[in-house]
């Protein structure tokens, strides 16, 4: 396929362009910043200079172009800032929603039939679900008038849109929480070298995690094989808590420990912080993946995934 795709410098973007092209696929990559050409082009990707939350922009930098699917992996997490709350205007969120939107007329444009969607499974809600696994079945959008309200709403907004839109096979993936090159792993690893970053004085809520590497796999896989308005789990099979988390960051990174605080003084300093490490504990099931992408990840769990 000739697919256009959105964040392909990214954390999972870097590795889905050489997924895709290993499995014989042509990437065009929307990119913001012009400097980014030379390694778009390494990664094996032709670069097209547009930002997403520009519709007109965007529009005019893909006339003429030709794709078989749009796949949407662009955030903006890198930079992003420590913050009590969400905002409405968040960054990330808006890639979701008014990115989502626009790519969706991108895809139009470009004749593309097929587009494949970023999501989290934190959509599923910031709270404790208990020790049964979660599937696609369950409640996606679960508000509880919280502080991270404006993650759920995001990428409930950003599936919505994918599943409505006409003439295009709309396909959603809730991912794990990245870790990995560039990714979560990689971001408290550098806090904990230079600021001592926090974590819950206990465990810490459980949470499914997936390596960006498999997390590119999984969304080659669904591509080329997913059911159109579909909605998939992509995280391995093994949710670990915070500390275990922290743990095995320290061991393979060689950094500090992070301070442990109670949650509750957490919540009162980063109530985002507080609901995600402390709040929220859930344990994803990918078993709709495995059957129907025939996807499987690579990394069995974090520690395999950050010694690998």
């Amino acid at each position: 396929m000739q697919v256009l795709l959105a964040g392909a410098t990214g954390a999972i973007g870097r590795p889905l362009v050489r997924a895709l092209t290993a499995n014989g696929h042509s990437v065009s990559a929307l990119v913001r910043n012009p400097g980014a050409h030379p390694l778009v082009r390494e990664l094996g990707a032709t670069p097209v200079t547009a930002d997403v939350l520009d519709r007109d922009g965007l529009l005019r930098a893909v006339e003429g172009l030709r794709a078989d699917a749009v796949v949407h992996q662009a955030t903006a997490l890198r930079g992003a800032k420590v913050q009590r709350r969400i905002p409405a205007d968040d960054p990330t969120g808006l890639l979701r929603t008014v990115g989502t939107a626009n790519l969706l007329d991108a895809a139009t444009v470009v004749g593309a039939g097929r587009f494949v969607a970023q999501s989290l499974i934190l959509g599923y809600g910031y709270h404790d679900h208990g020790d049964r696994l979660i599937t696609e079945r369950d409640r996606f959008g679960v508000y509880d008038g919280g502080v991270a309200d404006e993650v759920v709403r995001a990428c409930v907004a950003g599936e919505s849109q994918v599943f409505d839109a006409p003439g295009v096979d709309g396909i959603a993936l809730r991912y794990g929480l990245f870790y990995g090159p560039g990714a979560f792993s990689d971001l408290f690893a550098g806090m904990m070298r230079k600021h001592s970053p926090v974590g819950p004085l206990g465990s810490g809520g459980v949470n499914s995690w997936v390596h960006v590497d498999d997390a590119a796999a999984a969304t080659v896989a669904a591509l080329e094989r997913g059911t159109p308005g579909r909605a998939y789990n992509i995280a391995d099979d093994h949710p670990i808590t915070w500390r275990e988390f922290f743990t095995e960051v320290s061991r393979t990174q060689r950094t500090p420990r992070p301070i442990r605080l109670p949650a509750w003084m957490i919540r009162s300093a980063v109530p985002y912080i507080g609901a995600l490490m402390s709040d929220t504990s859930m344990r994803i099931s990918s078993r709709l993946a495995h059957d129907e992408l025939g996807w499987r990840p690579k990394y069995a769990d974090v520690a395999a995934g950050l010694a690998g």
